[in-house]
């Protein structure tokens, strides 16, 4: 006898019973109980409900910055660019842009030349009190602006700093410090320190490794810590209204009087400066999102906490 031939003959028999309507076993993942799929569908819900509000706000400011008369019909009878015309000049859009981007340059160029040695500084040394430190810079991201923003502004006006350019500068600067340091100390973390001594090996002083070595490492934590500066800076309101003056408003400051400023506006034009306002602050956050992930600072954290 064949040996092959019972194998043969198993086989057969299995193939039997599946066709006279045997349903063979699967093997696949136990259906999910009813409780979890309704709660999948409440926050599915809950998201899209948000979101879709969210977009139909958008749409309309949107559709009134264009629009000539819109009452109680579902479009508006008709469509001009004339508001943002008269939104910028009516609110001299011009001037408001030319201190938002003096302010937003000088506080990114500020952070960056003083937060990268400060970085550099905690990610490599070690010394008695570092977090407690670390604590101190960070302070003005952990409490809210409101909170240390009056009693700074009152000593900026007995300085007479508040008003000025320099004065909304500093102002800004202050918690875009700390905010640079929290993105670049576990960048620099990151990079082998072994680079330097190899370097040093090879008779690199320290400017030639600052150059060459260390410069080429940190510039995509610098871009990316800059632009998130820069997107942060532009939408920073609490700090700005409180030391601005009129010739010193930000963007987002000018926004704010125009729509609470006496007398009598176009809503159409309001609506126009705010879709100005909303058009920049998105095109900088797509940018610095080219260079960053936001969950890439919450998964370093993590890391920290649980080596800690």
């Amino acid at each position: 006898m064949n040996p092959s031939q019972p194998a043969i003959k198993a086989r057969d028999a299995r193939s039997g019973a599946a066709t006279q309507g045997e349903t063979p076993i699967r093997h696949g993942k136990p259906p999910r109980p009813l409780a979890m799929r309704l709660y999948r569908l409440l926050v599915w819900s809950v998201m899209v409900f948000f979101l879709l509000n969210v977009l139909l706000m958008i749409a309309t400011v949107a559709m009134n910055s264009v629009a000539t008369r819109w009452f109680g019909t579902p479009l508006p009878q008709s469509f001009t660019l004339h508001w943002y015309a008269q939104a910028w000049e009516d609110f001299q859009l011009a001037a408001v842009l030319r201190v938002t981007v003096e302010v937003v340059g000088a506080v990114v160029l500020l952070s960056i030349v003083f937060g990268v040695p400060a970085a550099y500084a905690l990610a490599r040394v070690q010394f008695p009190g570092k977090r407690f430190v670390l604590l101190i810079f960070l302070l003005p991201l952990m409490v809210p602006p409101v909170t240390y923003g009056i009693p700074m502004a009152t000593a900026m006006y007995r300085c007479g700093l508040a008003g000025t350019l320099a004065g909304v500068i500093l102002a800004n600067w202050v918690p875009s410090l700390p905010f640079v340091i929290l993105v670049m100390t576990p960048f620099i973390e990151q990079i082998d320190p072994n680079l330097e001594s190899a370097a040093r090996i090879f008779g690199a002083n320290t400017f030639r490794y600052f150059r060459h070595v260390l410069l080429p490492l940190l510039v995509p934590g610098m871009l990316a810590a800059g632009l998130l500066v820069l997107v942060r800076t532009i939408g920073m309101f609490e700090l700005t209204f409180f030391t601005a003056g009129p010739g010193t408003q930000t963007l987002v400051v000018a926004l704010y009087y125009a729509v609470f400023s006496t007398g009598v506006r176009a809503s159409q034009s309001i609506d126009a400066m705010a879709m100005i306002y909303m058009g920049i602050t998105l095109v900088w956050v797509l940018i610095a999102l080219q260079f960053v992930s936001p969950t890439q600072l919450v998964s370093r954290v993590k890391e920290q906490r649980h080596d800690g």
